[in-house]
């Protein structure tokens, strides 16, 4: 049975608790909607870990007013249930005043690598992202904290605030969970109507063919330029970015060849009304 607990008093006297018995503790934290991809990451902190505390909270400051905040998908009853099929110890599951108490007036901001991509795209996002995790961190003081790498860019900024204001924990990138014909698992998903959930595929097919052109010595531009004509082919539109980006700090590749550089290609498209995001390793 998965524990709920909902302040972080109650979180902490928990996590307190485990580590006085001399056990590790990890954090996977979550905004909800739970699917495969979310229990794989509990199962790789089992892996890391004694106990694992999942966290559910659909964070308003890293959506901006004309996005999806109200209509993003919650049910913590499933949630719950699947969280304790794999074996999850814990649940914090907080409210909104939990988390951002009245009068809550405190940001971190984490420049560079979260500028360009869903940075530039979604000005608003990191700012919220560093922030609820900067906090989640220090009120759960984990021991080591699960991030899929389907959020590629949100991992590197969090490993960065995490070294930048030397929080101690250690933090894992977990490969990301694809459906059978490759798709990458996320909740938005949901959103995607039958026919768009068919038309899906196109963007890791585009994504795969402009990765293995540029590992086998093609133009960086050229590949990003067949990968965005792939996509509107198919039905996307608009298309954020396809972009190959150096794979720590996410400065610009190209524009010919990769060379020696470790790579990653980013891409984030729309199909229909929901925006969907993957990338994978180049070279």
């Amino acid at each position: 049975m998965t524990l709920i607990v909902r302040t972080v008093a109650e979180l902490r006297q928990q996590v307190r608790a485990w580590k006085a018995a001399g056990q590790r503790v990890a954090l996977v934290p979550t905004m909800g909607a739970l699917h495969e991809g979310h229990l794989s990451l509990i199962r790789i902190a089992r892996q890391h870990a004694d106990r694992v505390v999942a966290t559910i909270f659909v964070n308003p400051k890293q959506f901006a007013p004309h996005e999806d905040f109200d209509a993003y998908p919650r049910g913590e009853a499933a949630d719950v249930e699947k969280l304790a099929s794999v074996d999850c110890d814990l649940l914090f599951a907080p409210n909104g005043a939990e988390m951002y108490a009245p009068g809550f007036a405190s940001a971190v901001s984490v420049s560079g690598v979260s500028e360009p991509l869903e940075g530039a795209a979604r000005p608003q996002f990191f700012g919220g992202v560093a922030t609820v995790v900067a906090k989640l961190f220090n009120q759960s003081q984990a021991d080591v904290a699960i991030f899929g790498e389907k959020d590629y860019q949100q991992l590197q900024v969090v490993k960065r605030m995490a070294r930048d204001l030397d929080i101690p924990i250690e933090i894992i990138g977990a490969p990301t969970a694809r459906a059978d014909d490759g798709l990458a698992l996320s909740s938005r998903n949901a959103y995607l109507s039958a026919e768009e959930r068919a038309a899906a595929v196109a963007l890791p097919d585009a994504m795969k063919a402009a990765a293995a052109a540029v590992a086998a010595g093609g133009r960086i531009d050229e590949a990003e330029a067949a990968a965005v004509a792939a996509l509107e082919a198919a039905g996307f539109g608009p298309v954020n970015y396809v972009e190959v980006r150096e794979a720590g700090d996410l400065s610009r590749l190209g524009p010919g060849p990769i060379g020696a550089a470790k790579g990653r290609i980013l891409v984030a498209a729309w199909l229909g009304k929901t925006r969907l995001i993957d990338n994978m390793a180049v070279g």
